[in-house]
């Protein structure tokens, strides 16, 4: 995973900060979106695009620009989330919250003003490095990823969830959508760009539902048992906000064996592609053992 992240994330950082520097919009705006998008992370969802993409042909840079817009994507719903009216986080990634720094009507548009240049940098993409019949397809699945189907429906389900107690199965539909949902268009992305055979589409697609739920469990457990100074924000929030997460509902040895057991069906899911995929077992291997 290391070498993965030396390799890429300088060409992926770089992308972001181009496509928003010299985009013709107001410069506090810019300063924004730069400020959440240059907040670091683990860039997680466009490794896994670039990574899906790298298995079968070698990275373009179209990788690189469908990986920024999963990125900004996925920034934008974080801005969201921390405002008061959400989590009400004060700080992510050891930082202050946007709209801690820029108030919260810039940090609402800062993150409405990423999400839709996402769309911009499909539609921009030159037929060269994207088909155009590919652009359109994926630009509608990011729309059913991110929007009230995928991403935004979870988000809202699991505020309703505060404060009741759920099923297991309750859980899980939430964050198939509010997490697995964006995880899973990364890996079919990357699935598309790389023209991989369309049964290995089908097992990308199952491998990264396994690795969104995964996911999800692991970040509910470094909410119980992580470091706030190596995760960047106060641990104990999800019990704070009364939200429902995994080790709430199995107790925190449950929640890990719950983990593994995704992360082997993930594993099982790979191992039935037709091509090696050491670098999406290596992200694989870093779900399993994060620490942030």
């Amino acid at each position: 995973m290391d070498e993965l992240m030396e390799v890429h994330v300088p060409t992926l950082e770089q992308t972001l900060k181009t496509h928003v520097e010299t985009m013709q919009a107001p410069e506090r705006l810019k300063e924004a979106m730069l400020y959440s998008l240059d907040a670091g992370g683990k860039r997680i969802r466009p490794l896994l695009l670039i990574a899906t993409a790298g298995s079968y042909k070698p990275v373009t840079t179209a990788a690189y620009q469908l990986g920024a817009t999963v990125e900004m994507v996925h920034t934008y719903s974080l801005i969201h989330d921390d405002l008061p009216s959400m989590d009400n986080d004060d700080t992510r990634r050891g930082k202050p919250t946007n709209h801690k720094v820029f108030g919260e009507a810039l940090a609402i548009l800062a993150g409405d003003a990423l999400l839709t240049e996402s769309f911009s940098l499909i539609g921009n993409m030159s037929e060269e490095t994207l088909p155009p019949r590919d652009a359109l397809y994926l630009s509608r699945r990011l729309t059913e990823a991110s929007g009230a189907t995928g991403m935004v429906g979870g988000q809202v389900a699991d505020l309703e969830a505060e404060n009741r107690t759920v099923t297991l199965e309750e859980l899980e539909w939430i964050h198939r959508q509010k997490t697995a949902a964006l995880l899973t268009f990364a890996v079919e992305a990357g699935g598309v760009l790389g023209e991989a055979p369309r049964e290995d589409i089908t097992r990308l697609r199952h491998f990264a539902e396994e690795v969104g739920i995964a996911f999800q469990i692991k970040d509910d457990l470094l909410d119980v048992e992580g470091s706030e100074s190596t995760i960047g924000k106060p641990v104990g929030s999800d019990e704070h906000n009364h939200k429902s997460t995994y080790p709430g509902l199995l107790s925190v040895d449950e929640a890990k064996r719950k983990l593994h057991t995704h992360i082997e069906r993930a594993e099982h899911a790979l191992q039935s592609l037709t091509v090696p995929a050491p670098d999406l077992f290596a992200v694989l291997s870093y779900m399993e053992s994060r620490d942030r």
